[in-house]
């Protein structure tokens, strides 16, 4: 496993977490879920806000896990979430409609998938043993 990439991950996905419940905007635009003038709406905001402070969650465990297990099973709940992402937002599962658009619905799926095989990657991937000085 490597541990570093893990944890970086996690570091990313929690500020991203973090600041997408201060604003929500950051996903709900990119999304395709803001109003035409750019705002978010309130149901909307209402909804991205428990992703959001899954991800800062998931983040969280990632970056503060104490041990080799801990920071595998926090990988592999980000894994999976991220996966229900990707099948929900992209509208490969008959229980969402998707996003507004055939791009925006793309773009969840390739975001989703993205952050996840960094977590497959950083548990695939051995760490890289330190070099000894001579």
């Amino acid at each position: 496993m490597n541990r570093t990439l893990l944890r970086l991950t996690g570091a990313a996905t929690a500020v991203y977490g973090l600041a997408v419940t201060r604003r929500p905007a950051l996903l709900a635009r990119p999304s395709g879920l803001a109003a035409p003038d750019g705002t978010v709406p309130q149901p909307v905001a209402v909804c991205i806000a428990p992703l959001a402070l899954r991800d800062a969650a998931c983040g969280l465990a990632m970056l503060l896990a104490p041990d080799d297990r801990s920071l595998r099973t926090a990988a592999l709940l980000r894994i999976a979430a991220d996966l229900g992402d990707a099948a929900l937002l992209s509208g490969v599962t008959e229980v969402s409609a998707g996003l507004p658009t055939g791009r925006h619905r793309a773009a969840a799926l390739v975001v989703s998938l993205g952050w996840g095989a960094l977590s497959v990657v950083g548990l695939l991937q051995r760490d890289r043993p330190a070099e000894t000085v001579p």
